[in-house]
């Protein structure tokens, strides 16, 4: 299987069911601006991530079969460029489905509270980056949660408190995208379509799928739901003004 074979088998038919569902239940909220908010999120994932994961394959980190992909831009095959929008739209459409089942999206409390978690895990998050990066062993890891960690630390400050209050939303959002993407992802390596270095991970596998592999798809995941709750509620000038006086 080709990289882009990859993508006809698990992203593309996952996102063309997703937005037949989207369509389906467009009346019960503004499609027109929830689907600009997803395009403006897949476009900050892609600007995000595209030197990021140059680096990764620049330094070995991962790599891919030379006979199973289209072609490269820089040090990253065009198929991975594909996955940095493709990704935003799969864990996005599944997310609106899962507010559409649940329609109401209650105010946040406790907003210095979130805030204080937010500061925690933006300081914490490049603390700990920074010291599994001193040991090969640790510099995928290490990279993940240097380059995920702090802007999932600066959501939780800036929009923790909506964050919370849609938390049941939020874990159905994020949990089956993710479980969905390990599978895909493990596939992918038992075809050898891309291949993990032993030497920058830490070891330890998920049903073969290396820790790091299943910790990068959950933090993605993550940042894409709570990026959508936040454009969500800052999109809403009264939802927002009742949260601020709560």
């Amino acid at each position: 299987m080709t990289y882009l074979e990859f993508h006809f088998v698990f992203t593309i038919p996952a996102i063309s069911a997703l937005a037949i569902l989207f369509m389906a239940w467009r009346s019960r909220w503004e499609s027109k601006r929830s689907v600009f908010f997803l395009c403006l999120l897949a476009v900050i994932a892609f600007i995000y991530t595209t030197a990021w994961d140059n680096y990764l394959v620049f330094k070995g980190i991962w790599w891919y079969g030379d006979d199973r992909v289209l072609g490269t831009i820089g040090y990253v095959p065009i198929e991975e460029y594909m996955f940095f929008i493709l990704q935003p739209f799969l864990t996005g459409l599944w997310f609106y489905a899962v507010l559409a089942m649940n329609k109401e999206r209650p105010l946040g409390t406790n907003k210095e509270l979130h805030r204080r978690i937010g500061g925690l895990l933006f300081l914490g998050t490049l603390i700990g980056g920074w010291v599994l990066m001193q040991f090969d062993a640790g510099l995928y890891m290490g990279l993940i949660i240097i380059w995920a960690g702090p802007v999932i630390g600066g959501q939780w400050w800036y929009a923790g408190s909506w964050i919370w209050a849609s938390r049941k939303q939020w874990l159905l959002g994020i949990g089956i995208p993710t479980l969905y993407l390990w599978i895909a992802d493990r596939v992918a390596i038992g075809l050898e379509i891309w291949t993990i270095s032993e030497i920058y991970t830490l070891g330890p596998k998920l049903f073969g799928l290396p820790l790091e592999e299943a910790t990068f798809f959950l933090v993605t995941n993550i940042l894409v739901v709570q990026g959508l709750i936040m454009f969500l509620h800052i999109g809403d000038p009264e939802r927002v003004k009742e949260a601020t006086a709560a």
